[in-house]
């Protein structure tokens, strides 16, 4: 079977495992895992949303073979797009986004040049896994995509999210 005749496999969200500590009170207590944490992209000018787990190493297929700098000026013409780290966790009732953050990238293909601030990547991913909520600054078609993705992902989890993602991710007509 060649590339093109394979199917395309989904990618859905990081189930999280057993607790990783299983018991134990000692080393590990209170460390933050990542296997709860989805990378999900969205690409603006496509208006779609989608789950690329590569890029929990930078290794995403919209970052590969592109060379990252923090100057804009180097990805000029470039397409925007937004990484948004979702972490899930469970309550009583069930599992929820517990912390959604997103950060800016422009990937310019042709030129094989992108920016991005890698501690910005970083400290976002580590606020998504602290559970803080921090998507108010996306523009509004960003915020429509990421609120329809999850809402079609699941809508209890939806639903059992804190008041703040669907307020912030809320469009104002």
């Amino acid at each position: 079977m060649t590339n093109e005749e394979k199917p395309k496999q989904k990618l859905g969200f990081t189930i999280i495992k057993n607790d990783p500590t299983d018991g134990h009170k000692g080393f590990g207590i209170g460390s933050l895992s990542l296997e709860n944490v989805s990378p999900v992209f969205i690409d603006i000018e496509e208006r779609n949303a989608f789950i690329d787990i590569g890029a929990m190493h930078a290794k995403s297929e919209v970052e590969r073979r592109i060379k990252f700098t923090t100057n804009r000026e180097d990805s000029e013409g470039g397409k925007p797009y937004w990484l948004v780290w979702v972490t899930i966790d469970f309550k009583e009732d069930g599992p929820y986004f517990a912390g959604v953050t997103a950060c800016e990238m422009v990937v310019n293909k042709e030129k094989r040049r992108g920016y991005k601030i890698l501690a910005d990547h970083v400290n976002k991913m580590d606020k998504s896994m602290k559970r803080k909520i921090m998507v108010d600054y996306m523009d509004d078609v960003s915020k429509e995509v990421l609120a329809d993705f999850l809402k079609s992902h699941n809508m209890e989890m939806w639903e059992r999210s804190d008041e703040q993602l669907r307020n912030d991710l809320m469009v104002k007509k």
